[in-house]
């Protein structure tokens, strides 16, 4: 990037070279389709209005145009003479990483006037890394360069996320560091106690040297202590952690390419931006999702509007004429009087007005785009699919918007004639005030001021219209699930409008609380208004939200809507995807109810409502299911919730919370409506952090999600209409919510319990390995010398017993795809880390302990009585370690055959071939004088061991003892306490045979055949 060569305006000429050495202050040109080299501040374009087009698909993951403006006094630049003869300095704030924020203010000097000072805000900010669209070239002064770029200062890591299987591997860990110091310990004194008495510590074949002799006593313990932990040092699994990244690496490709989880409507699949919380998916107990977009199709359709308490459907009246397929619908006379036809073409011109909606040729379009119905040639483009819903709609009623053009809009009425009107100025949308104005001059010199936004935040500020009737509407489109939308309008004279350009202008030109005069000044300009009427949009519910919904319920995850929509229509898309059900007794902690009540007694009412029964019922709190008692659900907005986070007189709010978060428990569902982003991450933060500390996953598919996407355990971004933000930022992204049943209900099930497994195991079969090592001490007088050859010391754990674990942990299937996503309550059976509790640690534990008791003392008596071979050859030591080793590698070997359920030939391939590799490797390793080895005890030893009857005895004797409690333990745990996944899997056992002796279908048969087999 450094290296990209930019254009340079110096002395009016056109000069080029390297970014690196752009400087504040430097007026720069970029062409069409070129990216900007550092912050600029837009001075002008070749459009005649001062306009250029920008996408900032790499900052925020936008795709749409958006339209920025050049200052106004220097729009007319066009040529590099022009621009080079430009006095002006500009002053403004200190680099922010916020991209969406930026205040400063220009300062342009004339030969003999006194500098015209004009306001700069984000709409004249041009940011690095941001892309040039649809506009031939534009001038710009740098403003932030290098670091200080606002793309350089969001150069900030994600937080590193550790899963809870993560969490359990280092606990393990430390107790198998303890178990190593231990033994070293125990050796070492126990080594020095056995030389305490005569002639065992210097036998007489070993004289020890005087140098030897007199060395330091503490210093010599120290060195056999060391010693000792290098010869069991082999019990800390070091290998576990380098398989375990294979595995979550390998294993996360198992997403991708799910055929099941691509969406053909949107050509994309899932995505895995990170393989750490693989097995993450299998634990989570709260899920946090978005609804517009998540929940939703975020596809707006525009339904309806109410004028004057009269509703127009498009398609219904149009052009002034009622159509057939209008009937039963209340609307307005088709021969209205004067003012109700003045009201609704005010209404229709309101909306054509105020919003931000490009215009753009259907050839000259690069991003998103939606054709408005009626043929024209043209396409609306906006970041809001809201304001495109709305435009559209009013185009089917017969006003259709054509363009903005030297800062006059055009819209097309009626009639068919053009009306202009000049924009004088924009009061832009914002989240707290939720609610956008334009001020407007009609061609008969009227100036209107048009405003549109939420009911709550436009009804108050009304003083004249038919409020209860529009109210009445808006409540009722709210209950059927629509986004609704209030206009209002009032007229301005010039002194008024004179009035409001001064306070605007006192407010953009400020440097110090910019936004907050600018808020000041929008609440003084948008008041007084007269109601004419409101809209309704559709945002249908995605396929299959409800059943995924479901499926979450019954798997035992709690469901909650973080939703920043308003309280009735968010309960209605809840009510529509089975988040709360007919029978569910819906609890308000709303702003409302806290006005009437205290917030203290409205928690405390609620709390005695959902706990009642606490003392004679229990609640499966886990599942927020429950078929014994009432099923609640809890709807709460921000404001209250500010309320709850916010701190008390006396310092606390902990009170409040755990009695807020004592409520949600006991809810099978909660929705949060009115949230603004960070509060959206606090919701998530407050349950990551409550004394349970549950695994948390939050599912959104626009920025504002970003940051709950951010702080919960596990973050999916759903690759939508509102940019790609979310998906960058997540740990996942899928492309429709309905994916997220299959990659928790399946994925995440098989990932947990393939390294849950994995790790077990790794533990079990060092601790197998290293423990017969250990007992070797006490019978050569803890001299360290090891039980097997440095070959297999080396090769067991990265040869012998590797693979088949891996490719275990990659491939098994205990129970099928299609029984997982059948039956959801078997996702239970893997929560809150249930394969990997400390009881389930310590059985592994004892187990391995058990065998490697079993391999040494085994050998051992064995040895004791038969001494000799046929040939009259007496066993070694290597003998006797390497028969120990032989039994321990098939032992383990076939426990993890005897617990794998899904076989198939490279799990064959894989567990016999592991078993033949080592019978191989030690013929060849002891049959072959290697010239590279100084010593050969290992010669033969193999060879001569395979030739003894008793040997072959002891191996399958051992073998077989190793194995039989675990077989025993599973049979009888499946016999007497079967979980829900092993009924399920006996349930299969035994309806296959039955299907397959029914089935008189050759080719379902001969399929059924082909398939895979689990045991």
């Amino acid at each position: 990037m450094n290296q990209c060569p930019v254009h340079f305006i110096q002395h009016g000429k056109l000069v080029r070279k390297q970014s690196r050495k752009l400087r504040v202050g430097d007026i720069v040109m970029v062409k069409e389709d070129e990216t900007f080299p550092c912050d600029l501040i837009f001075l002008s374009s070749n459009r005649g209005d001062g306009t250029c087009h920008v996408t900032t698909a790499s900052l925020d993951g936008e795709s749409s145009h958006k339209t920025h403006y050049a200052v106004q006094d220097t729009k007319g630049f066009h040529t590099e003479e022009d621009i080079g003869g430009l006095h002006a300095t500009i002053e403004c704030e200190q680099p922010q990483p916020d991209l969406y924020k930026f205040v400063g203010r220009i300062n342009v000097y004339s030969d003999l006037n006194d500098p015209v000072v004009r306001p700069l805000g984000s709409e004249n900010l041009l940011l690095r890394g941001a892309t040039l669209k649809n506009t031939e070239k534009i001038f710009g002064v740098a403003i932030y360069t290098g670091m200080e770029t606002k793309m350089a200062l969001n150069y900030q890591s994600k937080s590193q996320k550790r899963s809870a299987v993560e969490k359990s591997m280092n606990a393990f860990l430390i107790v198998y560091l303890c178990i190593l110091i231990s033994k070293a310990l125990i050796n070492t004194v126990l080594k020095y106690v056995w030389q305490s008495e005569p002639f065992r510590d210097e036998p007489w074949y070993n004289q020890k040297t005087e140098s030897e002799r007199q060395r330091n006593l503490f210093l010599r313990a120290f060195t056999d202590f060391l010693a000792f932990m290098v010869l069991f040092n082999y019990i800390i699994p070091v290998s576990m952690y380098v398989t375990v990244e294979m595995q979550k690496f390998l294993g996360s490709y198992f997403i991708t390419w799910d055929e099941d989880m691509f969406d053909e409507e949107t050509g994309e699949g899932p995505l895995v931006n990170t393989s750490d919380l693989n097995e993450e998916l299998g634990q989570v107990e709260y899920i946090f999702t978005d609804k517009t977009g998540t929940l939703t199709e975020n596809n707006m359709e525009f339904k309806e509007c109410c004028i004057e308490g009269h509703v127009y459907v498009p398609h219904v009246i149009c052009n002034g004429q009622v159509l057939p397929e209008s009937s039963g619908i209340d609307m307005i006379d088709s021969s209205p009087s004067v003012n109700g036809r003045e009201r609704e073409e005010l209404f229709f011109r309101a909306l054509c007005l105020c919003h931000t909606v490009q215009v753009k040729d259907n050839d000259s379009v690069d991003g998103p785009r939606k054709s408005p119905d009626g043929g024209a040639s043209c396409v609306y483009i906006s970041s809001s699919p809201d304001e495109v819903a709305l435009v559209e709609g009013v185009q089917r009623l017969g006003f259709t918007y054509l363009r903005l053009k030297d800062n006059y809009m055009e819209l097309l009425n009626r009639e068919n004639h053009v009306e202009r009107f000049e924009l004088l100025e924009i009061l832009s949308f914002d989240s707290v005030r939720r609610r956008m104005s334009v001020i407007v001059k009609s061609a008969t010199g009227e100036i209107y001021l048009f405003c549109k936004g939420a009911d709550s935040s436009i009804f108050p500020r009304v003083i004249e219209g038919k409020v209860d009737q529009i109210r009445a509407r808006v409540e009722r489109n709210a209950v059927e699930g629509l986004r609704t939308l209030c206009v209002a309008y009032k007229r301005l004279i010039q002194e008024e409008y004179e009035g409001i350009c001064k306070l605007l202008q006192a407010a953009k030109v400020a440097l110090q609380d910019r936004e907050k005069k600018l808020a000041e000044a929008y609440e003084q300009i948008e008041k007084d208004l007269i109601l004419l009427g409101a809209t309704a949009v559709e945002d249908r519910l995605q396929e299959k939200a409800a059943d995924t919904i479901e499926a979450l319920q019954k798997a035992g995850i709690k469901v909650w809507v973080l939703t920043g929509d308003k309280m009735e229509t968010a309960a209605a898309t809840c009510y529509a995807c089975k988040l709360f059900r007919r029978n569910t007794q819906l609890l308000e902690l709303t702003t409302k109810r806290i006005e009437e009540q205290s917030l203290h007694d409205v928690l405390f009412e609620l709390s005695k409502t959902v706990l009642r029964h606490s003392g004679s019922l229990t609640r499966d709190n886990f599942s927020g299911l429950s078929a014994d008692m009432q099923d609640y659900g809890l709807i709460i907005d921000g404001a209250a919730l500010s309320l709850i986070m916010k701190p008390r007189e006396d310092g606390s709010s902990s009170n409040y919370r755990e009695l807020f978060l004592e409520i949600c428990r006991s809810c099978s569902a909660v929705l949060c409506c009115r949230m603004a982003p960070l509060q959206k991450a606090q919701i998530v933060k407050l349950i990551k952090f409550s004394k349970e500390h549950p695994i948390t996953l939050a599912v959104g598919d626009g920025a504002n999600d970003v940051s709950m996407i951010l702080e919960a355990h596990v973050g999916i971004g759903v690759i939508g209409k509102e940019g790609r933000q979310a998906a960058r930022n997540s740990d996942y992204a899928i492309p429709k919510f309905k994916h997220l049943k299959k990659m928790l209900l399946v994925h995440g099930h098989f990932y947990y319990i393939r390294i849950s497994e994995l790790v077990q195991y790794f533990f079990y079969k060092n601790v197998c390995f290293i423990f017969p090592q250990f007992l070797y001490q006490f019978f050569c007088g803890f001299s360290q010398q090891t039980l097997y050859d440095t070959a297999y010391l080396t090769l067991y754990n990265i040869s012998f017993t590797s693979l088949p674990i891996l490719l275990y942990s990659l491939m098994e299937q205990h129970i099928g795809i299609d029984v997982l996503k059948r039956d959801p309550t078997l996702y239970r059976d893997v929560a809150k880390n249930a394969l990997l509790r400390w009881r389930v640690f310590i059985y592994w534990t004892l187990l391995g302990l058990f065998d490697a008791l079993v391999f040494f003392f085994g050998a051992y008596f064995m040895f004791e009585n038969t001494t000799v071979t046929s040939n009259g050859q007496i066993f070694g030591n290597w003998t006797f370690g390497t028969l120990v080793f032989t039994v321990m590698v098939f032992t383990v070997t076939l426990k993890l055959a005897l617990d794998t359920h899904y076989w198939t030939w490279i799990n064959h391939f894989v567990i016999w071939g592991s078993l033949l590799f080592y019978v191989v490797f030690s013929l060849l390793w002891g049959g072959v004088i290697w010239p590279f080895l100084n010593y050969q005890r290992m010669y033969y030893v193999f060879i001569q061991m395979l030739s003894s009857g008793p040997a072959w005895l002891a191996i399958v004797l051992l073998v077989t003892i190793s194995l039989l409690p675990d077989v025993l333990k599973k049979v009888l745990c499946r016999q007497l306490w079967p979980t829900a996944t092993e009924r399920v899997q006996r349930g299969v056992k035994h309806k296959a045979p039955v299907q397959a002796a029914q089935s008189s279908d050759g080719p379902l048969l001969k399929d059924l055949l082909r398939q895979p087999r689990r045991s």
